[in-house]
């Protein structure tokens, strides 16, 4: 695209939030991001990418890690916290950068929210439709999807609540909220392709 134009989204388990930002970079021609961030980092310092993913958007637990200070610097030794940092720091050198781009979840609504060439997006969905996708997509119950939705959205929260000054969820944190069940997923992306165009000539 000849203007910068970075898209992040925040998502509902079950919304169709990841797809929707997949399907939208394809329509813009631009990267999309998620956890691959991770494997390029990974890539480039030669580290074990599945060990990074095993914290990917995951609080810190205050049980398992502590601050220390080593010649007056203070250094967190909270492996969630570490992860956090090396995405942070991505995200933001891609943006530095002047790359146009999609980025699913990792703070980026918060971490981004001062550049010009951003914007924010939070998916939700009907409570049914998403139980229905989850219940498809991994071959579960209904009794196993409810109970599933509930655990990532609260890891998600609580990620995002922990890292941001925002809050996860709450519409006044975002740009634009929408419930993909009102278009569908395609219908979603080509609102939010025509939503970008009008973004990109104010």
């Amino acid at each position: 695209m000849d203007k910068q134009i970075i898209i992040s989204i925040g998502r509902e388990y079950g919304s169709a939030g990841h797809e929707i930002g997949r399907k939208l970079a394809a329509k813009l021609e631009i990267p999309f991001y998620d956890r691959n961030l991770l494997d390029e980092f990974a890539d480039q310092k030669d580290v074990d990418a599945d060990l990074l993913a095993k914290y990917d958007e995951k609080p810190r637990r205050f049980f398992f890690s502590r601050t220390v200070s080593v010649r007056g610097q203070s250094i967190n030794n909270s492996p969630a916290q570490s992860v956090a940092d090396i995405q942070f720091a991505l995200i933001k050198g891609k943006a530095f950068d002047d790359d146009s781009f999609v980025i699913c979840g990792r703070c980026a609504d918060d971490i981004l929210k001062d550049f010009p060439a951003h914007f924010s997006v939070f998916i939700t969905a009907d409570y049914d439709a998403k139980v229905k996708r989850v219940m498809e997509k991994r071959n579960m119950s209904e009794k196993e999807a409810k109970k599933t939705i509930e655990k990532h959205d609260k890891t998600r929260r609580a990620y995002h609540d922990y890292f941001a000054k925002t809050k996860w969820g709450v519409a006044s944190s975002y740009d634009l909220c929408v419930n993909s069940t009102v278009l569908g997923i395609d219908g979603t992306v080509d609102m939010l392709v025509d939503f970008v165009k009008h973004f990109l000539e104010k």
